[in-house]
């Protein structure tokens, strides 16, 4: 993990407090495009030493991002109904 990382990690603690929207404040920090620093985060969310820094934080963010990808997958891969039930 490197200072940019452990600055993403420290944002995302902290990027609420902050007036204007979290992709301004991205921009503004980071010099990335929203795409790219969720990109960044992501893979900063699979990285051992960033679950040691900050376990809390990535705890977090791992069951939101958990959450996002069940609802993608349509509630357990049958569409936007929700899990089948039987007849």
């Amino acid at each position: 993990m490197n200072d940019t990382d452990r600055a993403i990690l420290a944002f995302e603690n902290e990027w609420w407090r902050h007036s204007g929207t979290k992709e301004r404040l991205i921009q503004e920090r980071f010099g990335l495009s929203a795409i790219r620093y969720y990109q960044r985060l992501n893979r900063l969310l699979d990285d051992p030493e960033a679950l040691a820094a900050s376990p809390a934080l990535v705890n977090r963010l791992l069951r939101v991002r958990d959450g996002r990808a069940w609802q993608r997958e349509g509630s357990g891969g049958t569409g936007t109904r929700g899990p089948e039930t039987p007849s």
